[in-house]
């Protein structure tokens, strides 16, 4: 059974930092995008970060809302994805998903949270002001 499993959230003031995890069971997710959303109250699930495969290579993308103060990156020894959030402002404040694709296809369109079959149950961030 493929479990995805998220760890770190918690309470940080606005500026400070968190780092969150996401551990992998089940199967590897070599060669396929994992990825993290966010949803804050009252809104839809958006993208936040992704690693995606194409060509042999690992390649990142992020949200414009939180490039340059977040950053993704996975063990594969490990079979873990972590997200590094720095410079935290109160509008990050949201549910945090890890979440895995079984095929290749959230390598093309890696922001589309339907392309993703493996969710995690979420780690709250609440970033105060």
């Amino acid at each position: 059974q493929v479990q995805l499993v998220e760890s770190g959230g918690g309470l940080v003031q606005a500026g400070g930092s968190l780092r969150l995890s996401c551990a992998a069971s089940g199967r590897t997710f070599s060669r396929v995008a994992m990825g993290w959303f966010r949803q804050a109250p009252g809104k839809e699930r958006e993208f936040a970060a992704v690693i995606r495969w194409s060509a042999g290579i690992y390649y990142t993308e992020y949200a414009d809302s939180v490039k340059g103060r977040f950053t993704i990156s996975r063990d594969m020894a490990k079979n873990t994805m972590y997200l590094q959030m720095d410079s935290l402002k109160p509008e990050d404040t949201a549910v945090y998903y890890c979440a895995a694709s079984s095929s290749g296809a959230a390598n093309y369109t890696p922001r589309d949270r339907t392309r993703y079959d493996y969710w995690g149950q979420g780690t709250k961030v609440t970033v105060s002001s």
